[in-house]
């Protein structure tokens, strides 16, 4: 090494990096300084860390007193402390639900344009249809609040609270099939492989709890449709520990978390501690980072041994909160159930809560499956806004609600008065963020009359990654991870901060 420290000799960033980490004074000062922080911190606590800020403290004085992790996050100041992801599998049809589009009343069974289609690409279960009729929503729209936003009657109770809600009506994506698209919005790429938007969370700003996971999926029971997978809450090449942990209803929420029968569980911690000393002489022999990833899930599996039974017990809830939420909340693994728990896991500080709920895949009879999704998932979903305002936790809390893409305007299949299904559309489709650093009770974007083409504001799936990423104060150009030779991000090499949606 070169004997001023201060001074490092490549301008290459992966070089800068192993000079920093082969510079013993720099490895001493960031040990003592460092852990130190961090012990101060588990004595003092946050409240008292950050003592010194005032309410008239400016923003840099207020992200000054962060006490930053080893990353370096957050970047800048944060609005979001933690997020409910609300995934609607399938592909909500925008048109029906939110994008009002009264002109197409007129335009009953007419052919879609081609200037509109604008030789667009078309799945292959309607464009070999000789004709593609336009077919206006059955349902009727009314306008909430005083933002005045529109809203159909599949959704009274969404109604009550469209105040709150930031929708995004110019949403694109680039993918028009499901498992692509679906793998696409929640990792930032159509293929396998890649770490989800919890795991790119949980790997940079860790966790807010010593008890449970950081991120944690949540799947409706008896789903149909589309399947989902693991790997659309994989840590990909992230160390494993960022991998989203499902909770399963039931007796066992976490698979293999029980003790087996007839085991009292009294010598796991001395036997965890004789693990750990195994994997100590293994990670010194080999220094391989999982071995203290796999070292870390055990520690969590054994804490979550108590944490998890007490968390995924409702019994606690009021009658009011289940009548709020509906009745199926109180039927463990229902989406209603699981907005609940959603929220209950907030609480117990978990900072990315998943939840998948399927079936909104209509292709055949659009407006009946509309409307039994709807009444699914219209009043959880309210109340979930609602409740988490009540109790203070809105401001800080981030709740997502949209699916992979949108819908068609033209039928597929035969178009009648009453019935109608419609194909999956990329090219416009709506979602709505409601919380923590959005603008409540705003509209972003515009679609044309039919609901097909983005003609103000458009938002692609990298703008939206990295708006979201903004939000908990991290710069997705910067969150980066090295893995074969290059440095990836969850919005690649694309995706800017859609600012106009921010207060």
């Amino acid at each position: 090494m070169c004997n001023d420290h201060q001074q490092l000799r490549s301008n290459n960033k992966d070089l800068q990096d192993v000079e920093r980490q082969a510079d013993r004074r720099q490895f001493l000062k960031k040990t003592s300084l460092g852990l130190g922080a961090l012990a101060l911190g588990s004595l003092l606590g946050a409240d008292r860390m950050f003592a010194g800020i005032g309410k008239d403290s400016s923003p840099e004085d207020i992200l000054k007193s962060y006490n930053k992790n080893r990353l370096g996050l957050p970047h800048h100041l944060p609005k979001a402390k933690r997020i409910i992801y609300l995934f609607q599998s399938g592909g909500p049809s925008q048109m029906d639900l939110f994008d009002y589009k009264p002109k197409l009343t007129d335009m009953f069974g007419k052919e879609l344009p081609d200037s509109v289609m604008s030789g667009q690409r078309l799945t292959g279960m309607s464009g070999n249809q000789s004709t593609l009729p336009i077919a206006p929503s059955t349902f009727n729209f009314k306008q909430y609040g005083e933002s005045r936003a529109w809203v159909s009657d599949a959704m009274p109770y969404l109604s009550e609270v469209v105040d709150d809600l930031c929708f995004i009506k110019g949403m694109q994506t680039d993918q028009i099939n499901h498992t692509p698209a679906i793998t696409f919005m929640q990792t930032g790429n159509q293929l396998p492989g890649r770490p989800s938007i919890g795991s790119w969370l949980s790997y940079g700003l860790g966790s807010d709890n010593e008890n449970l996971p950081t991120f944690i999926t949540l799947v409706s029971k008896n789903g149909k449709g589309q399947p989902l997978k693991a790997s659309l809450w994989g840590n990909g090449f992230l160390p494993t520990e960022h991998q989203g942990v499902q909770f399963r209803s039931g007796k066992d929420p976490v698979l293999y978390l029980s003790d087996p029968e007839n085991y009292d569980g009294q010598d796991r911690r001395h036997m965890l501690d004789y693990l750990g000393d195994l994997n100590d002489l293994q990670k010194d022999a080999y220094g391989d980072p999982e071995i203290q990833a796999r070292m870390s899930q055990y520690e969590m599996a054994f804490k979550m041994q108590t944490s998890v039974p007490e968390v995924s017990d409702l019994s606690d809830e009021s009658d009011s909160t289940f009548e709020m939420y509906g009745k199926d909340s109180r039927d463990p693994g229902t989406y209603a159930a699981n907005c609940l728990m959603a929220r209950k896991l907030l609480e117990k500080g978990v900072k990315f809560v998943q939840l998948y709920h399927q079936g909104w895949d209509q292709h055949n009879y659009c407006p009946g499956g509309v409307k039994s999704q709807s009444q699914k998932t219209d009043q959880p979903t309210a109340a979930l806004i609602k409740d988490l305002k009540q109790r203070g936790m809105l401001d800080d809390t981030l709740v997502v609600w949209g699916g992979e893409f949108g819908r068609t305007v033209y039928s597929q299949g035969q178009l009648t008065k009453e019935n109608y299904g419609r194909d999956h559309h990329p090219k416009a489709f709506t979602m709505w963020m409601a919380g923590a650093g959005v603008k409540p009770g705003f509209s972003y974007g515009e679609t044309d009359d039919f609901s097909y083409n983005v003609v103000k504001d458009p938002v692609h799936v990298h703008d939206f990654h990295a708006t979201l990423l903004h939000l908990f104060g991290v710069d997705h150009e910067r969150l980066t991870f090295k893995h074969q030779g290059r440095r990836y991000r969850l919005t690649d090499v694309h995706g800017n901060v859609v600012k106009s949606l921010l207060t």
